[in-house]
C-alpha cells in the first residue's frame, strides 16, 4: 500500500508540475513596476543607479543597471529637477564609505563591498526622507494614473 500512495503522489507531482509550467508558459513576462507605488519605483531606481554607479568598469553590469534605471524613470512621478542631483549627492556618500570585514579581506585583496554600500542605502532613513520630498503621490502606480484602453468588444 505505501508503494501505491508514493506512486500516486509522484504522479500527481508530475502532473501538477506539468501544468504549473503551461500555466507559466502561457503568461506574458513584463516588468512588474508599472503596477508598483512610484515610493517603491523611486526606490528600485535610486538602487539601480547605485549598482550602475558601482560597476561602471563592468560594462555589462553598468549596462544593465543603467537600462533599468532608464525604464524605471518612465514608471516613477517624483520633482525631475531635484532629484537628479539628490539621488547622485546620495549614491556617491553611500559608495564612498570604507566598509571593511578584516575575514573577507584576508582571503580576497581590494574588496569594496560596492553592493552591500547599494543595499544598506536602498534601507536607509536617508532615502525614505528624499522619497517623501520628492516623489510625487508616492501610494499610486503607473498603471493607475495611466491605465490600458478597454478591448473593443
Amino acid at each position: 500500500m505505501k508503494k501505491v500512495l508514493v506512486g500516486i503522489l509522484t504522479a500527481s507531482s508530475l502532473i501538477f508540475g506539468t501544468s504549473a509550467c503551461y500555466a507559466k508558459a502561457d503568461q506574458r513576462a513584463t516588468p512588474q513596476a508599472g503596477a508598483r507605488s512610484y515610493a517603491q519605483n523611486y526606490k528600485d531606481m535610486v538602487l539601480a543607479t547605485c549598482i550602475a554607479n558601482a560597476y561602471k568598469n563592468d560594462k555589462d553590469a553598468a549596462i544593465d543597471a543603467g537600462s533599468s534605471v532608464n525604464v524605471l524613470r518612465d514608471w516613477t512621478y517624483y520633482d525631475l529637477e531635484k532629484a537628479p542631483d539628490a539621488i547622485k549627492a546620495l549614491v556617491d556618500s553611500y559608495l564612498a564609505r570604507d566598509y571593511q570585514n578584516p575575514l573577507v579581506e584576508s582571503e580576497i585583496e581590494g574588496v569594496r563591498f560596492d553592493f552591500l554600500k547599494c543595499l544598506d542605502l536602498y534601507h536607509s532613513k536617508e532615502l525614505d526622507a528624499q522619497v517623501k520630498r520628492l516623489v510625487i503621490k508616492p501610494k499610486r502606480t503607473y498603471r493607475q494614473d495611466n491605465p490600458l484602453p478597454a478591448k473593443p468588444k
